[in-house]
């Protein structure tokens, strides 16, 4: 809910912009942030983030383009520079790589121009730091371009980098675009953990009962599938196998007329981290997304646990389980969120937690 009169604390302060069902924030909080405020115009994403996070007492629960600095300001009881960071993943779809393959979409899309709303807070309130999160074909596109340079122009030095989020302790190949900015001083990207790789799929997920029993409703999701879908799932090989396994006689007809993606209808390995966590992981159809053993996609549990999001991370199923894989696909990994908000409060001279 909205309320006034937020008092300032030790900790450093952020506010997280389009904070969907709030991966970012975990991120922050973990990093030794105080988030004071948050904006997201979903109804499902804004049931689930303040389920977990009833702390940030400033939500506004409308479209960022109604939401100005100076109300924030006034409402947090702080001047224009008083706030630590501002941190921010506008929608990113316009910019996926799925949809830049038709370039007339992809430009066309109305969301692309969000990242023209985060610039006009970052005039607005003038944080110290900034944190600016998307899809790696942001960096193409001419709006990263006019972001950047519009906050160069406020007196931000910034740095950015696309990167593999397995190489920060994340279990899954996620590729993003990460921008970090501070005024008044310099900062450096967290350089990615020795081993490069993330824990496996089976150490995040290997330890979950079977759905069903577990008393959890974001893991107990019972599957129906057509007998023919069913029987084709059946006969993929355990630990990484794919439809191109078991030859054309079990092929559906759709992969009949296409040659490419190849993961879809594929079990991820026990042994690997997974592949990027999309909002289509309960479809076996859009991706590689099927259980290394059990006959069946993974959960929106074991996807959230893919994603870093804490064990007790609560969804709300009552939406049906394609809202919460939305909400869940489109989320900033909290681990990878807290290693890029740590560097930005190591900037700030404060030791990260």
């Amino acid at each position: 809910m909205e309320s006034c009169g937020v008092e300032k604390a030790e900790l450093l302060t952020a506010v997280d912009l389009f904070a969907g069902c709030g991966g970012l924030t975990a991120g922050l909080k973990l990093a030794g942030f105080r988030v004071v405020a948050a904006v997201e115009c979903d109804a499902g994403a804004l049931e689930a983030y303040e389920t977990n996070h009833p702390d940030v007492s400033l939500v506004y629960r409308r479209d960022i383009r109604e939401v100005s600095g100076r109300e924030m300001l006034d409402a947090l009881s702080l001047e224009r520079g008083e706030l630590d960071l501002l941190a921010g993943c506008p929608p990113c779809q316009g910019f996926s790589r799925m949809r830049t393959l038709n370039r007339g979409e992809a430009a066309s899309d109305p969301r692309n121009d969000l990242v023209h709303e985060y610039v006009r807070l970052v005039d607005e309130l003038l944080p110290r730091a900034l944190m600016f999160e998307n899809v790696p074909g942001l960096a193409k596109d001419r709006r990263y371009g006019e972001l950047g340079d519009a906050i160069r122009r406020l007196g931000y030095n910034t740095v950015d980098r696309v990167h593999d989020a397995a190489e920060f302790g994340v279990p899954q190949r996620r590729r993003r675009l990460i921008m970090l900015a501070i005024r008044g001083s310099t900062l450096r990207m967290p350089e990615p953990l020795p081993n490069r790789d993330g824990p496996t799929v089976r150490v995040t997920i290997g330890h979950l009962s079977a759905p069903g029993t577990s008393g959890d409703p974001a893991h107990d999701v019972v599957e129906t599938r057509r007998p023919g879908v069913a029987e084709l799932i059946r006969l993929i090989p355990r630990d990484g196998g794919s439809r191109g396994d078991i030859g054309p006689a079990y092929t559906l007809a759709c992969h009949q007329r296409c040659d490419g993606f190849y993961d879809v209808y594929g079990r991820m390995r026990w042994d690997d981290v997974s592949p990027t966590i999309t909002s289509g992981f309960v479809n076996p159809s859009k991706g590689r997304f099927l259980h290394p053993e059990q006959d069946r996609c993974i959960t929106p549990r074991e996807a959230a646990l893919l994603q870093t999001f804490p064990p007790a991370y609560r969804f709300p199923m009552s939406r049906g389980k394609y809202a919460v894989a939305a909400m869940i696909g489109n989320a900033f990994p909290p681990e990878l969120a807290r290693q890029h908000a740590s560097a930005v409060a190591e900037a700030m001279g404060v030791q990260p937690q």
